[in-house]
């Protein structure tokens, strides 16, 4: 099964996160398929960049956003 999930990057007790395209059977920061944006909580407002049509070709693919990666889809729009 294919999961868009957050793969955790940055220094310790600052995280970055990449929203990534991802077999859900590989480790959190394991190996990827494609990379589709960006999640960084640190700043204020938390910035985050989607590319929407990657994101929504995966979706119409069949994979499965996580619940986080879930609500950042919709705060950009692309669910």
């Amino acid at each position: 099964m294919v999961k868009i999930r957050l793969k955790r990057m940055g220094a310790k007790k600052k995280p970055f996160y990449r929203i990534v395209v991802a077999d859900s059977r590989v480790a959190r920061d394991g190996k990827t398929i494609e990379e589709i944006g960006y999640y960084d909580p640190t700043q204020e407002p938390s910035v985050i960049k989607v590319d929407a049509d990657a994101a929504k070709r995966w979706l119409g693919n069949g994979a499965q956003p996580t619940d986080t990666v879930r609500s950042i889809l919709k705060k950009s729009g692309v669910l």
